[in-house]
């Protein structure tokens, strides 16, 4: 009996046979991994900064709001708001809050400033930042104002000059650099000016239509509970018309904020990823191709199916693990790069940090994707019989239908769970799920569908050199499907990130007919209206539109108390129907922004009551209402009884008045109002000459150039357009490296293709002019159906969510598509030069070595 035991290989023989083989081929999928590299850079980069973002906005709440928490209104508190604050120790700071026009007697100019009165030592926590450093601390007593750097360095204002607000005019202390809680951006639109809360009152600007924020800040004693707090006191203030905030509370709105904008992001990464994950498969599915004689050999040898698939997913797994290593480190040194690229968006200076779940997540991702997307041409090794493979039988190799099925929902369910846990909501999940099913399939499709049409409608009459070109795109081991996905997904992204940024700017533009406004004039009373219309008639300018405007809240909805509606846990209506103070007009007609969706329009109220009146088919969404519903509202003490007489469809995206509320003629006139007053001015020059005389004459109305307005919303959207842009780039750049790795895979089989064609007495020019025409194919098929799939979504996004016309860009026309057909000639000319040039035989020799 002998005592030789069966050899059974185990992990450590796994693991050599991988190494060894791998190194042999390591170069082949090189360019793979790079892609893999990509995405996961993309994804690290953006999820590392969200969560220092997260971090930093929690760590600063308190500078950012100032205090530890807060009680606002929009209103004087009544007395029992004054009440509850008492019970909290009494305010230890106040403001008073509007916008408002601001004139500059030494330079003569004018600016719409948000007015900050304040009271007390705020800020609590973090500074005022001021030029010079001490004006913060000497503005209230000396009965001065902090004006904003920006505006001053733009008007060449200087401390020590003056500021006139309303009635009033204060010395400027000093240039204020930073408040607590502001951005850059939206101070572009109606910049800080800090003064001594004593001031308001003088200044004559609070009157009837003002919108007024009154604010009071507090501090509170160590570990007390602000969830408990808020949760306690918030609903009691709500009933009563105010509001409270704490420090946690508002970090966390704010950082939910920043979150959607990185979530997104996130999944542009993510495609990007999975656009490489694309390009291992191809590689995979040809590296695999190309060893079936040593997958043969190893089971001639005694290897099971199992030993030769774990072999090969060994690999993989590792060439995943340094894909993650290396994406994961590029990944945070990009992330330094978000602080500048967000400068003045960001509410708090970032503090890059690393973040050790992130590091796990980048590393973990490459490993799992790239085995992933293996696994399905990794299948093929399960079913090679040896005597298959070493008789070299060109058959297609054999994979269990169940393997596929399983592999494919393991592929989907991992997406879908990943971007769960970055979208947080299961909805928005499977839509993108959908959405990259959708987009890959058609792309899929068009390329399968082109080969399809090939095969049948080849143009036979047609040269050497073109019938040839188009017989490349279905030869074995063709990389079209592969190419044209690479291709395809990349433009797809980058064209429809340039017609979404044109729709955005169409919905923000200001329309160039004669009756459309670019100026509007705010908080008008009613014994003003003549003189500020004769003021703007005597510039020459036309008065556009007069509009009343009332202030009220809605008292009872549907024979229900709004007290009541706020105490009942199931009510499915609104808070800002309940809490809002509606700003409301009268008027006889539609304006161009609306249509009546439901019900009929009543012109004059005479003597119906309850009064008909019109809704939009947001408020009556938001307050579960429908034509007949009665609504009771509170005009300023006075109940009115009304009843839904229309719902309109309102086009909020105009810039121009629009309202919830339309009142008919005949019922306000004589409550109490103030107007809005809109013109048309033609240029700068005159938009200030007239903003002088306003200002001068009615220094309590507020003026808005909507040209100002939207070169702010311009700037904004460029930005952010220039950071998706950025990300895309990694799309691209991931198509890119998948479009070489597909070539330089393929590169055995296009050489011998070639060589073949010139020992047939083929030219080196006409070899070349055969990949060239190739490559235009692939270039104009995946670039154009890129684009064309791009038009398409976004004139659907146009149609279906924006509700508008879609006039789209040029760029991916013109710019981008033929740009992505040179590169992809580049490349694939790149490759075919080293075969062209030398002779066949030392091409042939050199690779069978």
């Amino acid at each position: 009996m002998s005592n030789n035991k069966t050899f059974k290989p185990g992990f450590s023989w796994l693991f050599k046979m991988a190494w060894r083989d791998g190194k042999a081929s390591g170069k082949k999928l090189t360019l793979f991994m790079a892609s893999i590299v990509l995405g996961i850079a993309a994804v690290v980069s953006i999820q590392s900064f969200g969560e220092n973002l997260k971090d930093n906005i929690s760590l600063q709440s308190k500078a950012l709001m100032g205090a530890d928490y807060k009680i606002d209104s929009d209103k004087l508190p009544n007395e029992r708001v004054m009440q509850i604050m008492d019970s909290l120790g009494g305010a230890e700071a106040r403001e008073i809050k509007f916008a408002s026009m601001a004139a500059f007697p030494q330079s003569e100019a004018t600016k719409l400033m948000q007015v900050r009165g304040i009271e007390g030592r705020f800020p609590f926590y973090g500074e005022l930042e001021t030029q010079p450093k001490n004006a913060s601390n000497r503005y209230q007593e000396e009965g001065a104002a902090l004006v904003d750097a920006t505006v001053m360095l733009q008007l060449g204002i200087k401390p020590g000059d003056s500021i006139k607000i309303g009635k009033v005019t204060l010395p400027i202390a000093g240039a204020l650099n930073e408040v607590p809680g502001s951005t850059a951006m939206f101070s572009s639109v109606a910049p800080p000016v800090l003064i001594p809360y004593r001031f308001i009152e003088e200044s004559g600007l609070v009157q009837t239509g003002s919108r007024i924020d009154y604010e009071f800040y507090f501090t509170a004693p160590p570990n007390t509970d602000m969830e408990k707090l808020d949760e306690t006191l918030d609903p009691i203030l709500d009933a009563e018309d105010a509001d409270l905030d704490t420090h946690t509370s508002t970090s966390d709105r704010l950082g939910r904020r920043y979150e959607n904008f990185g979530k997104f992001l996130n999944l542009v990464a993510f495609i990007a990823l999975l656009l490489g994950c694309v390009g291992i498969a191809s590689a995979i599915h040809i590296y695999i191709k190309e060893k079936l004689r040593a997958v043969a050999v190893l089971k001639c040898l005694g290897a099971s199916k199992k030993q030769t698939f774990l072999i090969y997913l060994i690999q993989v797994a590792f060439m995943g693990l340094i894909g993650g290593i290396i994406g994961t480190a590029l990944g945070l040194v990009l992330q330094q790069l978000f602080p500048w690229l967000l400068e003045g968006l960001l509410p708090v200076d970032v503090e890059i940090n690393f973040s050790l779940p992130v590091i796990f997540m980048g590393i973990l991702l490459g490993i799992l994707m790239s085995v992933l997307f293996a696994l399905y041409p990794l299948i093929g090794t399960l079913y090679i019989s040896p005597l298959q493979a070493l008789r070299v039988i060109k058959e297609e190799t054999k994979k269990s239908r169940k393997a596929i099925i399983l592999v494919s929902v393991g592929i989907f369910l991992f997406i879908f769970l990943f971007s769960l846990w970055l979208l947080e909501d299961w909805r928005y999940s499977l839509a993108f799920v959908g959405g990259i099913i959708i987009t890959f399939s058609i792309l899929a499709g068009v390329a399968y569908l082109f080969m399809q049409a090939l095969r049948k409608y080849f143009p036979h009459n047609w040269g050497f050199v073109a019938r040839q070109s188009l017989l490349n795109l279905f030869r074995p081991q063709n990389q079209t499907l592969t190419l044209v996905l690479a291709i395809g997904v990349g433009t797809f992204l980058i064209s429809t990130l340039y017609f979404s940024k044109d729709l955005l700017l169409a919905q923000a533009s200001i329309e160039s007919q004669a009756n459309s406004p670019n100026m509007i004039l705010l908080d008008v009373q009613s014994d003003q209206q003549e003189a500020v219309a004769r003021t703007i008639k005597t510039n020459d300018l036309p008065v556009l539109d007069n509009i009343p405007i009332v202030t009220m809240r809605v008292q009872n909805i549907a024979g229900k108390p709004v007290n009541e509606i706020r105490k009942d846990t199931t009510s499915q209506i609104n808070g800002w129907i309940l809490n809002h103070e509606f700003r409301v007009t009268y008027r006889d007609s539609l304006i161009a922004s609306e249509s009546i969706e439901s019900g009929e329009w009543t012109a004059e109220a005479g003597d119906i009551n309850p009064v008909p009146i019109s809704i939009s088919n947001n408020f009556a969404e938001d307050a579960k209402v429908s034509v007949g519903d009665e609504l009771i509202f509170n005009v300023q003490g006075v109940l009115l009884n009304t009843v839904v007489g229309s719902v309109r469809t309102v086009d909020w995206s105009r810039m121009q008045l629009n309202f919830s509320l339309v009142f008919p003629k005949g019922v306000l006139e004589d409550a109490p109002q103030f107007h809005v007053l809109t013109t048309k001015v033609p240029g700068q020059e005159k938009s200030a000459q007239l903003q002088q005389e306003l200002v001068k004459e009615f220094p309590n109305v507020s003026i808005i150039d909507l040209r100002q307005v939207l070169s702010v919303i311009e700037d904004i959207l460029a930005r952010i357009s220039w950071i998706i842009n950025f990300m895309a780039f990694f799309s691209i750049f991931t198509g890119i490296i998948v479009l070489l790795g597909a070539i330089r895979t393929s590169k055995y089989q296009r050489i011998r293709e070639s060589v073949l064609l010139r020992t047939l007495g083929a030219k080196g020019k006409q070899i070349l002019n055969i990949n060239a025409l190739e490559y235009i194919y692939l270039g104009v098929l995946g670039g154009l159906s890129g684009v064309l799939l791009s038009l398409i979504s976004s004139q659907l996004l146009a149609w279906l969510v924006f509700e508008s016309p879609f006039t789209p860009s040029l760029i991916p026309f013109l710019v981008l598509f033929p740009g992505i057909v040179l590169l992809v000639l580049i490349i694939g000319l790149s490759n075919s030069l080293s075969v062209i040039r030398k002779p066949p035989l030392e091409v042939l020799r050199k690779e069978v070595k």
